[in-house]
């Protein structure tokens, strides 16, 4: 049970080590930029959604509906 516990963490780090491609320092900054740039677009697009429902709702309890 020991020696199939230590091979299992001997080959993970084989792959972790020499069978992974980690990527260069341009395409992870190049990734980080498209994932910041995504969640600003969504924050901005969630932003302007709660403020047309806010307008909305007010109107409607201005109404009294």
């Amino acid at each position: 049970m020991f020696k199939k516990f230590i091979q299992y963490c001997k080959d993970s780090f084989n792959e972790l080590a020499h069978k992974t491609t980690w990527p260069t320092r341009a395409e992870l900054t190049h990734t980080a930029m498209v994932v910041l740039s995504a969640s600003l677009i969504i924050a901005l697009v969630v932003f302007a959604m709660d403020s047309v429902f806010k307008a909305v709702m007010s109107g409607i309890y201005r109404l009294g509906i």
